[in-house]
């Protein structure tokens, strides 16, 4: 890898007609930042278009596949009004809704953290293959913070959401997400690569047409039931969270920028796991 693409915050690869983003942020566990969440919505517009690319994978460099939104950016991002926070909220489930709405099936490669934002990501996608060392879930109620993008009753069931977004629970191993049906096939660390561009390969033998269509078909049975209205509405009710005085996000992001994330996140372990730190 070069020294110039070594800096580009996602790359992008084609296997024949398997194309391969890599979010490529591997120190900050590919956290969601502005600059990457663009990269990723100009990537899937232009595979979109793209009569070459049958079906896309998503994945991430290093350590994890996505570790949610970056809180560094949001700890200092200052304090927003109920406006400025729609803003942002809408924007970026607009670029998640992108990842559903392309036309191609979208594949996420999923290895150790899925979190949060992470787990908004892999949702988006179509299907997702998981490595054994996986582990999904939404922390954001521990910090006093919402879930940007509401896909999780659509995809698992109301009941295993609710327990989920009411908890915390930010380990949940791959094994479980499987029988939630967070993820479609679980596979060992080392061939998680390998078994994701296998699946993306069979998809692509497929009639493109076909399957493009398929996809809106099977879309669409969500936007009738009103997925989207749903969607909307849950920015309009994080926009609550996140302008309430609530001081438990407040102390999170003020130990954000005083001592570092990782000083936040051990402070907030400690108050529900008993963790040290």
């Amino acid at each position: 890898m070069s020294d110039v693409a070594a800096e580009q915050v996602l790359l992008v690869e084609d296997r024949g007609s398997v194309r391969l983003l890599t979010m490529n942020r591997p120190d900050a566990l590919n956290a969601l930042n502005a600059e990457l969440t663009e990269a990723i919505s100009v990537a899937i517009r232009a595979a979109g278009t793209d009569d070459a690319v049958s079906v896309v994978i998503l994945r991430g460099a290093g350590r994890a596949f996505c570790a949610g939104y970056d809180l560094n950016e949001d700890a200092t991002g200052g304090v927003l009004d109920a406006r400025r926070w729609r803003d942002e909220l809408h924007a970026s489930t607009a670029k998640m809704l992108e990842i559903l709405d392309c036309p191609k099936p979208v594949i996420a490669s999923v290895q150790s953290y899925c979190l949060a934002g992470g787990t908004d990501l892999m949702l988006a996608c179509d299907l997702a293959v998981a490595a054994d060392d996986a582990y999904f879930g939404y922390v954001d109620v521990r910090f006093g913070s919402g879930v940007v993008s509401m896909f999780l009753p659509w995809v698992v069931g109301m009941r295993a959401a609710k327990e989920l977004l009411f908890t915390g629970e930010d380990r949940v191993p791959s094994d479980e997400a499987l029988r939630l049906g967070l993820v479609n096939r679980v596979v060992p660390r080392e061939r998680l690569d390998e078994a994701t561009l296998e699946l993306a390969e069979e998809i692509a033998k497929n009639e493109p047409f076909v399957v493009q269509t398929t996809k809106r078909a099977a879309n669409r049975a969500w936007d009738v039931a009103g997925f989207r209205a749903a969607m909307a509405s849950n920015t309009e009710l994080d926009v609550m969270i996140e302008t309430a005085n609530l001081p438990a996000r407040d102390a999170f992001r003020r130990i954000t920028q005083e001592q570092g994330l990782k000083a936040a996140i051990a402070w907030r372990d400690a108050r529900f796991r008993g963790d040290g730190g």
